[in-house]
């Protein structure tokens, strides 16, 4: 499979920026059976900054990735491009359940991780459009607005200092010119990058440092010490489960994420003029405070790229490239960014696409590695993967390497586990309801300026 000419990655934005020597191929199928020290199924950025950190570390370590597709092939290579600080749970729901210190010391490890992708990406010359613009959430409805200043108030009352600030609407509307401002927060803690660059530098990297790249290699099971694929095995000390929203696919873990779909399109280049009406100078990330969650970026080449959740769950967690293009969703993604920034009404979208991601049953981003079996894992990032896989990596290489003393190995995401998704067909109805829930709260939020009681319940449900 080439890159630019698969169906799935040449509507992406992203892979259709990629400059030719990064979309050379890099791997090769795996067949029959391989020794390595870490097997990593998985070349995504949870998988390869694992490699990449454990490679700098011992550069003689033995490491087999396997990819069902290419490095970069999924959420790693299709994302908003945010590298940000978010995490799934809010800082007072990690206070809640591991004390206010722990809240504080994940904080900081998240702020940290954000500059060291950047300060990584800086060191080897890798060019991902960087830009440490920070991320603005506008309130854009006085609903919007009241649960900002209650979160800000609840991690203020519990002893956090919140990571992002309080603005005003005058604030919010100098450095973004969209309709219907009320106010929003703003935090320094946020880069745009152009993700499928990442990944395939960061993919390059490890394999020109040594590491063993298995593409079109499907993992059919993950056991102590090997990894079975369709026509061949790699046995190993280390066992690396890093798929993420691919994770259903693999025997034994049906239910351990969720797999959701989340859409993005992006326009056409847009002249200075265009610009000026919109805002956006320094490339800050931008969304709004609705609950279906939308995102968005100024790209390095003055493109705006937008993206939401509301593609509907497949039954019984299938993944399925069918489910990557909706033109309902992909035409309420532009309508709900050109009712933000009117001025888009004389410009062209030039790409529609999209790509799953992973939800636990709790919300909770985990990171593990059972030194018994030998098994690790690290994921569930509900969309807020970029950031959150480096630490990962590098959390899994300090576990790998044994380095129980260091305080990456004892955050409080650390070998946390969630339990299993309900079976079919209750996890759809479930899942199919939240979405409901959720869209209707934002359409009677937008209705009567009021927050919604099923927002609020729904939210409970999952820890927030």
């Amino acid at each position: 499979m080439t890159t630019r000419t698969h169906p799935s990655l040449a509507r992406v934005l992203w892979w259709d920026q990629l400059p030719t020597e990064l979309l050379e191929p890099l791997g090769e199928r795996l067949i029959g059976d391989h020794d390595a020290d870490v097997a990593i199924v998985g070349a995504g950025f949870t998988g390869l900054w694992t490699a990449y950190y454990l490679l700098a570390e011992n550069p003689g370590i033995r490491i087999a990735i396997l990819e069902k597709e290419i490095a970069g092939f999924g959420a790693s290579g299709r994302n908003g491009g945010w590298a940000s600080s978010l995490f799934p749970q809010t800082d007072t729901a990690i206070a809640r359940t591991y004390g206010v210190d722990a809240a504080i010391t994940m904080r900081t490890a998240m702020n940290a991780s954000v500059d060291e992708i950047g300060q990584v990406a800086n060191a080897h010359g890798w060019d991902i459009g960087w830009a440490k613009g920070g991320s603005l959430i506008a309130a854009r409805t006085h609903a919007q607005w009241q649960a900002m200043y209650a979160t800000d108030r609840e991690e203020r009352d519990r002893g956090l200092t919140p990571n992002s600030q309080l603005l005003d609407r005058d604030a919010v509307g100098e450095r973004m010119h969209a309709t219907n401002i009320f106010g929003g927060t703003f935090t320094e803690h946020c880069a745009a990058i152009q993700p499928a660059r990442l990944v395939r530098s960061l993919a390059r990297h490890v394999v020109t440092e040594g590491a063993q790249l298995f593409e079109n290699s499907p993992a059919t099971s993950l056991e102590p010490g090997v990894v079975r694929s369709t026509k061949g095995a790699v046995r190993a000390r280390y066992v690396i489960r890093a798929t993420e929203g691919y994770t259903p696919e693999l025997a034994g873990h049906h239910r351990t994420l969720l797999p959701v779909y989340s859409l993005m399109v992006a326009t056409e280049p847009l002249p200075p003029e265009t610009w000026a009406e919109i805002g956006l100078e320094g490339r800050p990330t931008f969304s709004d405070g609705r609950h279906v969650i939308i995102y968005g970026q100024r790209t390095a080449d003055d493109r705006l790229a937008f993206g939401g959740r509301g593609a509907p769950y497949r039954f019984g967690s299938r993944i399925s490239q069918s489910s990557e293009v909706n033109e309902r969703i992909h035409a309420g993604l532009r309508d709900t960014l050109t009712e933000m920034f009117p001025v888009l009404r004389g410009h062209t979208f030039t790409h529609a696409w999209g790509g799953a991601l992973g939800i636990a049953r709790d919300w909770w981003a985990s990171v593990g590695l059972d030194p018994r079996t030998g098994l690790g894992w690290s994921g569930g990032y509900v969309g807020d993967g970029v950031t959150t896989a480096n630490l990962g990596g590098r959390t899994l290489a300090a576990l790998i390497a044994g380095r129980s003393t260091d305080p990456i190995t004892s955050l409080p995401w650390v070998s946390h586990r969630s339990r299993s998704w309900e079976i079919e067909p209750a996890r759809w109805l479930a899942t199919s309801a939240g979405m409901y829930a959720m869209t209707s709260a934002d359409a009677v939020e937008a209705r009567t300026g009021m927050p919604s009681r099923r927002a609020r319940v729904m939210g409970s449900l999952i820890g927030h």
